[in-house]
């Protein structure tokens, strides 16, 4: 029996980074996905990971993405990477996040961020709404690192085998779902609706 639902934030509850991201590269003549490329290249101690974690601090990444970046073939200051990540609220997402919250579920915000990262009033009032929010800048590590679902189980009291968790990205879920969670990859705001509304209010 399901007793908790688990929302990654950016890409699921917010619009893609990624979107940000490839209009940066447009702009700047690099090449699709590129940061991508660099956020993926030793992704458990790059400098992303590292300040994720909370190991370094933002000027410190500037320089070390930056570094991590020009070895790929193309400098990209960590400080623009950073200037990117906000991104828009998905108010469907939210409506169904109320819903699983009305249903009886727990509802917790699970996110890889950054120490200082600004937090405007709607993203803050989207927060509120959870009932608790592990934090990667705060837990010390972060996705797909199985200590991070360890520790968001044993905040909310539940086993892996009664969450539903969802992400855009397939290298955090699958962690997730070797513990024994439900998982499901969000790909559009609607997909992931379908999906879990189908999953807890089966017809």
């Amino acid at each position: 029996m399901k007793k908790a639902v688990l929302w990654d934030f950016g890409g699921v509850i917010l619009s893609s980074p990624f979107e940000a991201f490839n209009r940066y590269e447009a702009e700047h003549g690099l090449p699709h996905d590129f940061i991508r490329s660099v956020n993926a290249t030793n992704p458990h101690d790059n400098s992303w990971a590292m300040l994720e974690r909370n190991e370094i601090e933002a000027a410190e990444f500037d320089q070390q993405f930056a570094n991590e970046s020009s070895t790929l073939g193309h400098r990209v200051p960590g400080a623009d990477v950073l200037g990117l990540l906000s991104g828009e609220i998905r108010p469907e997402m939210v409506a169904l996040l109320d819903h699983v919250k009305a249903g009886g579920y727990k509802v917790a915000c699970l996110t890889n961020n950054v120490v200082g990262a600004e937090r405007g009033a709607a993203i803050a009032d989207v927060m509120a709404k959870v009932d608790d929010i592990i934090e990667s800048s705060k837990v010390g590590v972060r996705k797909p690192e199985r200590r991070f679902y360890e520790i968001a189980c044993a905040r909310l009291g539940v086993t892996p085998d009664e969450c539903v968790f969802l992400d855009d990205l397939g290298i955090n879920l699958k962690p997730a779902a070797e513990m024994g969670m439900t998982t499901i990859k969000v790909t559009s705001a609607q997909q992931a609706i379908n999906e879990l509304v189908g999953l807890l209010w089966p017809a």
